[in-house]
């Protein structure tokens, strides 16, 4: 039961980070929208900054918390297959858009490509990790609760 509990930490921690990358984007589309179709639309650029940022750091403790249950339970690194290989993928993305992000942030001016370039890959990071949580319920079923 407390190992069920243990390994419950992990997939319930990206779900609800996950969650949280949801409305990041959505608070991105108000930038989207403002920069390249022209609408008159508030972006609240701190609130994004601000949530995107613990996003991609919740992300990254959350993989880290996932190779570090793997590592303690089952004794080795990914044996989850391509559950655990989509780290390899992830990680990158995740830097490439706190790097972006931070330095879009700190230096402010007229842009059109990194923004586009910043939404795009962290996207693509949704939609993976959206991919991730389907093959961690495969993991989770045929690892814990098998």
């Amino acid at each position: 039961m407390i190992l069920k509990l243990m390994l419950s930490i992990h997939p319930v921690f990206q779900v609800i980070t996950t969650l949280l990358a949801l409305y990041v984007l959505l608070l991105g589309a108000a930038r989207f929208r403002r920069l390249h179709l022209q609408q008159k639309i508030l972006f609240r650029w701190q609130r994004h900054v601000w949530l995107g940022t613990l996003t991609l750091l919740l992300w990254a403790f959350g993989l880290v918390l996932g190779l570090f249950m793997v590592k303690i339970y089952w004794h080795g690194f990914f044996i989850t297959g391509n559950h655990g290989r989509g780290v390899a993928l992830l990680l990158p993305l995740i830097l490439f858009g706190l790097f972006s992000g931070w330095h879009m942030h700190t230096h402010k001016k007229q842009r059109i490509i990194l923004p586009l370039i910043h939404g795009g890959s962290n996207l693509l990071l949704i939609i993976l990790a959206l991919l991730q949580a389907s093959s961690g319920w495969q993991v989770y079923k045929e690892f814990v609760l098998g």
